[in-house]
C-alpha cells in the first residue's frame, strides 16, 4: 500500500470501487466483500467499513481496518481516524495523532485548529497556527482560518497585528486578496463603518469582487439593504449573492426577476475569491 497510488485512485476514482458502489455493496448486504476489500488497498471500502465498526461499537477494530492506511502517511486515512478518535470522545489521541501533519500546513494544520478549538483549546489553536505563519510567511492558506479563530477567540487585535507583519514584510502593499481578511476583524474591534471606510479607501475597494465582501460584512451586521444597494451598482456580477439578499428581506418577486434577466452589458472583472466564508 503506497501514500501515492491512494491518493491518485482516491482523486480520480479510477482503479478502485467508488463510494457510490461501496455504498450499494452494503446496502445489498454484501458486507463481507466490503471487509475482505478493505483489507486489500480499497481505500473507499476501509472508509465505509471503518465507520459502521464504530457505530456498532468495535472501535479497536475499526482502526486496526485504518492501521495499514494510516501508516503510508497518507492524511485522509488520518485525518478519517482522528475524526473517529473525536467521536469516541478520545480527544488528546486525535490531537497527537495530527499534529505531526500539521507541521506541514494546509488542511492538516487547519483541522488540527479546528480540533482544538472545539475541545476548549482555541488560545493554543491560534498559537499553532501563528507558529506556523511565522515560519511560513509565503503561505496565505494559514490567514483565514487564523483571522477567524481569533474573531472567535475575542482577540480581533491579535489577527490584525499578524496581518500587519505580514503586510510590513511585503513592503506596505496588501492586494485585495489579502485586504479582505481583515474586515471582520476590523468590524469587531473599531466597527462596521470603520471597516466599510477602509474596505472603500482600498485601491480595489470599488470593485465587483470588493463589493461581495463587504456586503457580506454588511449583511453579517444587518445591514442587507445596504448590502443590497452596494450590489446592485455592480450587476451583472454577484447577481446571485444580490437575489439570496432580497430573499432574505423577502423581495422574492424582486430575486426572481433579477435571476431570470438577460444582461447583456460586459460582464464585470473575474472575482476569483471564494464567496464562502473561510471558517
Amino acid at each position: 500500500m503506497d501514500a501515492a497510488d491512494l491518493d491518485r485512485r482516491a482523486r480520480t476514482l479510477s482503479g478502485c470501487i467508488p463510494p457510490a458502489l461501496v455504498a450499494l455493496l452494503l446496502g445489498r448486504g454484501h458486507e463481507r466483500e466490503v471487509e475482505s476489500q478493505a483489507s486489500q488497498g480499497e481505500w473507499f471500502c476501509a472508509r465505509a467499513w471503518a465507520r459502521l465498526l464504530g457505530e456498532r461499537g468495535r472501535r479497536e477494530d475499526a482502526l486496526e481496518v485504518l492501521a495499514p492506511y494510516v501508516a503510508t502517511g497518507w492524511w485522509p486515512a488520518a485525518r478519517l481516524q482522528a475524526e473517529l478518535l473525536e467521536s469516541w470522545g478520545r480527544v488528546r489521541e486525535a490531537i497527537e495523532l495530527v499534529r505531526p501533519y500539521a507541521a506541514t500546513g494546509g488542511q492538516p494544520l487547519e483541522f488540527l485548529a479546528r480540533l482544538l478549538a472545539r475541545h476548549g483549546r482555541g488560545d493554543e489553536a491560534i498559537e499553532v497556527m501563528r507558529a506556523h505563519a511565522d515560519t511560513c510567511p509565503g503561505e496565505d492558506s494559514v490567514l483565514h482560518p487564523l483571522a477567524a479563530l481569533c474573531l472567535d477567540r475575542g482577540r480581533p487585535h491579535d489577527g490584525l497585528a499578524h496581518l500587519d507583519d505580514l503586510k510590513a514584510e511585503r513592503g506596505g502593499e496588501e492586494e485585495w486578496d489579502l485586504f479582505w481578511i481583515r474586515l471582520p476583524l476590523v468590524a469587531a474591534g473599531a466597527g462596521v463603518d470603520e471597516a466599510v471606510g477602509q474596505a472603500r479607501a482600498h485601491p480595489e475597494g470599488d470593485t465587483a469582487y470588493a463589493a461581495e465582501h463587504i456586503a457580506r460584512m454588511l449583511h453579517d451586521a444587518g445591514r442587507t439593504e445596504e448590502a443590497v444597494v452596494l450590489l446592485d451598482r455592480h450587476l451583472p456580477a454577484n447577481r446571485s449573492d444580490l437575489a439570496g439578499y432580497l430573499i432574505g428581506l423577502g423581495r422574492i418577486h424582486d430575486a426572481v426577476a433579477l435571476l431570470q434577466e438577460h444582461d447583456h452589458r460586459p460582464p464585470a472583472r473575474w472575482s476569483p475569491w471564494s464567496s464562502e466564508p473561510p471558517f
